[in-house]
């Protein structure tokens, strides 16, 4: 009788639902691994649907802020691109209706990527509501990059790019 209790008691544990807070962890990693499960198979319906109205893409450009009308434009001609999540953590705000994160990626072309973004709790599910994309810069490499950033950009001002 007593193993029969345990094992009642066990199971109930192991089917009671997950508290809020683990069950939306899940809910926004879902939505993140869909987004990019998405883009590499240029699958721009449930890309974009993962977004929301309202979502902002910022490239690694500092040019691009695209709403998400213009980075739809730019996205569904193309075959999609391919980010591989080797780190992801996620916060929420205390009211549980807004989550951010950040994530380290792998991609073929660009190596070590960091994704970092904003989702929002709607009818329809987690929505990201802001992504940004970066390559993160070694601090051992920081200042000649960006040496070489800035006489880019001088060189633009004065037209010759």
């Amino acid at each position: 009788m007593r193993y029969l209790m345990v094992c009642f008691l066990f199971l109930a544990a192991c089917s009671a639902p997950l508290a809020a807070d683990e069950a939306d962890r899940i809910a926004v990693n879902n939505a993140l691994d869909n987004f990019h499960n998405a883009a590499a198979g240029a699958d721009w319906e449930t890309y974009f649907g993962l977004m929301s109205d309202d979502a902002i893409f910022l490239g690694t450009d500092a040019s691009e802020r695209w709403d998400k009308p213009t980075f739809e434009a730019y996205a569904r001609p193309t075959n999609g691109w391919t980010y591989t999540v080797r780190e992801r953590h996620v916060n929420f705000a205390p009211d549980g209706n807004t989550a951010w994160f950040d994530e380290l990626l792998d991609n073929a072309k660009y190596g070590t990527s960091r994704g970092t973004g904003v989702l929002i709790r709607t009818n329809g599910g987690w929505k990201i509501s802001q992504y940004h994309l970066t390559f993160p810069l070694p601090n051992d490499l920081a200042k000649g990059i960006t040496e070489q950033i800035q006489a880019f950009e001088e060189r633009q001002k004065a037209g010759q790019e």
